[in-house]
């Protein structure tokens, strides 16, 4: 997949003239929704014998439009987002700098120069869609009027999953709450997220069940506290283990957030590995125990429910 970085106003020579089906969308998560309307601009890009490419952005937009508090946490970092997109089969993704300059243009400014400007033929996006500036006619609903003929329109309309629409806030509200096997319908495929192995306080080794501690991206979204079912790739292995997001409130009160893994049958040195973890069920939540017997006993019952959980699904 090709990748190219726009920052407006972009270089139109540096952009490949090809006609090409393009599908438009932040596309945070990659949900059911965001994956219709992929794979709806596939299918017309293959049937008319175009390219398809994707327009998104760099960071949410909400940053340049309000003050955040807290800093932004994505399901889907922007090499998580690109990877995903290149095994849905698109052929280029088109990343643009979402600045405040950017955001100025009026609607009519975003389809010449983003549509038009992209060589799109057609322009697929959900009923929700919105482009570029805060124009409340920046819709899909009056698409029609800034295309003049240019260019074909086709909306995706709601997509619901068990009986709720499949949208990022609904995805981010499940993950929030540790409820990967809930999110997993909405995702179609495992949370996932990415690290590196550091290392810890090595309390686990002590009770014989070593763990490695993950350091996560400032800026990916974590599932809610709790004990979890998970596989972590290491090189090209994914091993299965469960995972621990919590506060380690049994050895005291206000530490800091911790990602610790065991990984089942596992006995080798990977402390600066780059990891990738897949979250596929939730256990249960954190709890305090009296003292590290009590708390072994719990991870020994702990890993035999995950070991049964994932006798059955892996």
């Amino acid at each position: 997949m090709e990748v190219y970085y726009l920052h407006h106003p972009f270089d139109a020579q540096k952009i490949d003239p090809s006609p090409k089906v393009l599908a438009m969308g932040f596309f945070d998560g990659l949900h059911v929704g965001h994956r219709e309307v992929i794979a709806k601009a596939k299918a017309l890009a293959e049937s008319r014998g175009l390219k398809l490419a994707v327009l998104t952005y760099d960071h949410h937009p909400s940053i340049v439009f309000e003050q955040h508090t807290e800093r932004m946490k994505y399901l889907t970092t922007l090499p998580r987002k690109l990877e995903l997109l290149s095994s849905l089969g698109v052929d280029q993704t088109y990343v643009v700098n979402f600045t405040a300059q950017y955001a100025q243009q009026t609607p009519q400014e975003f389809v010449d120069n983003y549509i038009v400007g992209l060589h799109s033929q057609v322009a697929v996006a959900g009923f929700d869609h919105t482009y570029g500036s805060k124009d409340a006619n920046a819709d899909m609903a009056h698409l029609k009027d800034y295309a003049h003929g240019r260019f074909e329109i086709v909306e995706i309309p709601k997509q619901e999953v068990l009986g709720h629409e499949s949208a990022s806030r609904y995805s981010r509200a499940l993950l929030d709450a540790g409820d990967v096997d809930e999110l997993r319908a909405f995702l179609t495929i495992p949370y996932e997220t990415t690290g590196v192995v550091v290392h810890g306080e090595a309390r686990g080794r002590q009770m014989g069940f070593p763990t490695a501690n993950i350091e996560t991206p400032a800026d990916e979204r974590l599932p809610g506290v709790g004990v979890y079912a998970v596989e972590m790739k290491i090189g090209e292995t994914w091993y299965p283990g469960m995972a621990s997001i919590g506060y380690n409130v049994t050895f005291g009160s206000d530490r800091p957030k911790t990602v610790e893994i065991y990984l089942f049958d596992f006995a080798h040195n990977i402390y600066g590995e780059q990891v990738k973890v897949r979250w596929h069920h939730y256990l249960r939540g954190e709890e305090k125990f009296n003292g590290m017997d009590d708390l072994k006993k719990q991870l020994q019952q702990d890993e035999a429910d995950i070991r049964a959980y994932f006798s059955e699904v892996l």
